[in-house]
């Protein structure tokens, strides 16, 4: 049997996002949170939360990008060009957070200076991720095997609205996060911005779901033809569930089911935006066959990425049982 090699990697590429997603997620979402945290001994807790993961959590990003690189290089061609703007707002948004980690602990008299550095490199992260995901959601003009479209062509009603739900949503996993890692004032606080969050998250996935069929008729087609709604439309059930679980959970005050319940909710928006956009790498354009290399190229980096994925996994799970439980105001694990 012959393996479908640019399908592998497009499944490998999308796990990479997902991973970071989730992971760098809660760090962005902590971020973003930092204002509202009052007292420097919360921060601190708050931030130690996260101090022994964030850096690791971002070679998922790395894997994504260079896989994308490497692998499809059509689609990255088509998708830098497009992005330039909210990617480099990225980039400096994640140096920044990066920085004001490192300083915050050298400073008392600066130490609310990179308080906020941490909390807007955070957000212009999240928002800019935002931006990116509306942008391809919403497809991307292609002329011939290049970019054919503006400057701008990603600043729109439709990626303002993603923008704000996918920062909302780290906000979110940042929350839970501190639910289930913290005890004290930072637990209190954070079951006390929770709820609003839910609520301001499902009303983002509300919308982008209502708005994404319109967008085309193959997002239609996807979503409301028989029979492929019979495979679609366990999604939007199972999101609903999760959302219904994770409202309880904070309202019976758990430490670990918010945090599960947002990621499986994560999880099935994923799961969504794989629906509507397959079989298109660069929506509505590229096809994951068509932005495909050599089958000899996928299959050297396949042998290698066997090698590499399994290690990345190891590594960061190891990590996590390292530092797990709870982290106190002096950065102990306990």
């Amino acid at each position: 049997m012959t393996l479908d090699l640019p399908l592998i990697w497009a499944g490998l590429i999308a796990f990479a996002v997902f991973a970071y997603v989730v992971l760098d997620g809660f760090d962005l979402g902590v971020g973003m949170l930092f204002p509202l945290i009052d007292g420097t001994s919360n921060r601190d807790t708050a931030m130690n939360s996260v101090a022994p993961v964030w850096d690791g959590n971002e070679t998922w990003l790395v894997l994504g990008g260079g896989g994308l690189f490497a692998v499809f290089p059509l689609a990255y061609a088509v998708i830098m060009p497009a992005l330039y703007a909210p990617v480099t707002a990225m980039l400096l948004g994640l140096v920044l957070r990066g920085v004001a980690f490192e300083f915050r602990w050298r400073t008392e008299r600066g130490k609310v200076i990179w308080d906020w550095a941490f909390a807007l490199g955070s957000l212009t992260a999240a928002i800019a991720q935002g931006f990116m995901l509306g942008a391809l959601v919403q497809g991307i003009k292609v002329d011939g095997r290049a970019y054919g479209g503006g400057w701008f062509d990603w600043l729109t009603p439709f990626s303002m609205t993603t923008a704000a739900a996918v920062t909302v949503g780290y906000a979110l996993l940042g929350a839970t996060w501190l639910i289930l890692k913290t005890e004290g004032d930072v637990q209190r606080r954070a079951f006390g911005l929770a709820p609003v969050l839910t609520v301001a998250l499902l009303v983002g996935i509300g919308a982008v779901s209502l708005w994404t069929p319109f967008l085309s008729a193959h997002y239609a087609e996807r979503w409301f033809s028989y029979p492929a709604i019979l495979f679609a439309a366990p999604v939007p059930i199972l999101a609903l569930l999760a959302a219904g679980r994770l409202m309880l959970s904070i309202n019976d005050r758990r430490d670990v089911e918010p945090f599960l319940a947002t990621l499986a909710l994560f999880a099935l928006c994923f799961i969504g935006l794989g629906i509507s956009l397959y079989p298109y790498i660069v929506p509505l354009s590229i096809t994951i066959a068509d932005a495909a290399g050599p089958d000899k190229s996928l299959a050297f980096l396949l042998a290698g990425a066997s090698v590499l994925i399994p290690l990345i996994l190891m590594y960061t799970a190891y990590s996590y049982w390292v530092f797990r439980g709870k982290v106190d105001t002096k950065g102990g694990y306990h």
